[in-house]
């Protein structure tokens, strides 16, 4: 076999293992690639056979305490041969020190379970397209430039660290942002994205599920085709909101963390993504 060479991803790359991702049925938002290496472009490695990217793995690090595994993926026809413990290895290498997190697969719980993590809380996928409103409107409005800070500020309540570089691309277009308003004072926000099929909305964070269910509605109901969104399975009321407004649940995953786990924040309704956390 040819020598295996381990090495960060450049853009092109990173966007070529999001493409696989995509091919793996996982729905990624069609400009997530920029998004995402702007938010620590030495967290995207691959391995490579005599030229070609043949696993990849997302480690991408947040402050000093946090970080956070995703992407990792195997070419179908390069797997049983180590590759992808290469650079799971390399991944986990990269983030030692720091609680790590992961959002998996129930096929894959077991496998990440006997590599130290434990799971923290269930997440659901619901989907499709609103039979009707979920809530009576309250006050919100886009986010634009100048709401940045607010926006962010009331990120960090409910991520375990602060993630300004992300929130600058991924609250920008062409994703569409959201903020909600109460007095004067923030009391949630939400991005949706174009995805391959459909749109996602993550992240969705709120004050409480009335909050959630009227950022929901604004970003979700004028959009043609379905729309996803993973919720924390402990949010039912908001679940409950979600089926009544016609949307379905689909498949689950599991957040899971190796060291110091982080409680599943009370303002996060909708997980960002499951490759970033």
């Amino acid at each position: 076999m040819s020598e295996r060479l381990i090495r960060k991803l450049e853009m092109l790359e990173v966007a070529q293992l999001i493409d696989w991702a995509a091919a793996e049925g996982w729905n990624p938002g069609l400009n997530d690639a920029a998004a995402f290496r702007a938010t620590d472009p030495d967290g995207f490695i691959g391995a490579f056979v005599d030229g070609e990217m043949v696993a990849g793995i997302s480690a991408v690090a947040y402050g000093t305490t946090y970080g956070f595994i995703g992407l990792y993926i195997c070419r179908g026809d390069m797997r049983g041969r180590g590759h992808g413990k290469a650079v799971w290895d390399a991944g986990m290498a990269r983030l030692d020190g720091r609680t790590i997190g992961l959002d998996g697969v129930d096929e894959q719980f077991e496998n990440y379970r006997r590599k130290g993590f434990a799971p923290a809380y269930r997440t659901i996928r619901f989907g499709g397209t609103f039979a009707r409103h979920l809530v009576e409107s309250r006050t919100v409005n886009s986010v634009t430039p100048e709401l940045l800070p607010e926006v962010m500020a009331f990120d960090r309540r409910g991520f375990p660290e602060a993630r300004e570089t992300f929130l600058a691309h991924w609250l920008m277009p062409p994703h569409h942002a959201c903020v909600a308003t109460s007095d004067g004072a923030t009391t949630g926000y939400g991005v949706m994205r174009k995805c391959r099929s459909g749109w996602k909305i993550g992240a969705l964070s709120a004050v409480d599920d009335a909050t959630a269910a009227a950022l929901v509605q604004h970003l979700g109901s004028p959009v043609e085709g379905d729309v996803y969104i993973d919720v924390p399975a402990a949010r039912q009321r908001f679940i409950d909101t979600l089926a009544d407004a016609g949307l379905r649940p689909g498949f689950e995953t599991t957040r899971m963390y190796l060291g110091r786990p982080f409680p599943l924040a009370p303002e996060v309704f909708g997980v960002t993504t499951l490759e970033l956390g």
